[in-house]
């Protein structure tokens, strides 16, 4: 029913600057059984030493969705967007047509903790386009909360595909059920703490997928942050 990807097994690189686990293939770490899962393609978790980043380069035709978990990015792009992304808020660019952006660790002395998702859309060639929403209130008061989905329904961010995410921050002993609809596909990656999915165990930086549960019922082992997809 469940397939755990531990954390410890996931792609790891350092380049001083930078810090990142990845969950499935990407750059120079390859594994064969992890290039992706449905049109989820990429989850790498970032580190940024302060006065550093990414420097400007280029991206087309993916969904690329930022989470910041602590500290801030400071994201610039060719089409004229300059913001800074702080703890709670996602950005999410539609790549589309191509686009070449910059994210910069905002401050000079702390690390910069987020997660870099690319989703692949599902049209080529669509006009580049940007979004970022704060969702901290929300994820700090309610079990689940649905950040990105395909038409941005329930104050959620749109994207080029059918696939939902959602981000959950629960209590030491709270519970939260997940009814998973028929024919999708659900990956589960841990931020923090410990959580069982129908008894089973996944903590700080662990994934787990499944394709053929019915109802995920999810109960906080400590005080945890995870992020769910929801896909097609």
């Amino acid at each position: 029913m469940f397939q755990v990807l531990k954390s410890e097994n996931r792609g790891n690189a350092d380049h001083g600057w930078l810090k990142s686990r990845h969950t499935f293939s990407f750059a120079d770490y390859y594994n064969p059984a992890y290039m992706n899962f449905r049109t989820l393609r990429v989850i790498n978790e970032d580190r940024i030493v302060g006065g550093t980043g990414f420097g400007k380069h280029g991206h087309r035709d993916m969904e690329i969705i930022s989470y910041v978990v602590s500290g801030s990015l400071l994201h610039e792009d060719s089409t004229g967007n300059k913001a800074i992304i702080r703890p709670g808020e996602v950005q999410r660019m539609s790549a589309g047509t191509g686009v070449l952006h910059s994210e910069y660790n905002e401050s000079s002395d702390n690390i910069a903790h987020f997660f870099q998702i690319w989703v692949t859309p599902n049209k080529t060639g669509a006009p580049f386009s940007y979004g970022q929403k704060s969702f901290k209130e929300d994820i700090e008061n309610k079990d689940m909360v649905l950040v990105i989905s395909e038409n941005g329904r329930d104050g959620s961010i749109g994207i080029n595909q059918d696939a939902d995410l959602y981000i959950s921050k629960l209590k030491k002993g709270h519970p939260v059920d997940f009814k998973m609809r028929p024919d999708r596909h659900v990956w589960i990656q841990m931020i923090k703490g410990a959580v069982t999915v129908n008894g089973e165990k996944i903590e700080t930086g662990d994934g787990l997928r499944t394709s053929d549960a019915q109802l995920l019922k999810i109960a906080a082992v400590d005080d945890s942050e995870f992020i769910l997809f929801d896909l097609a």
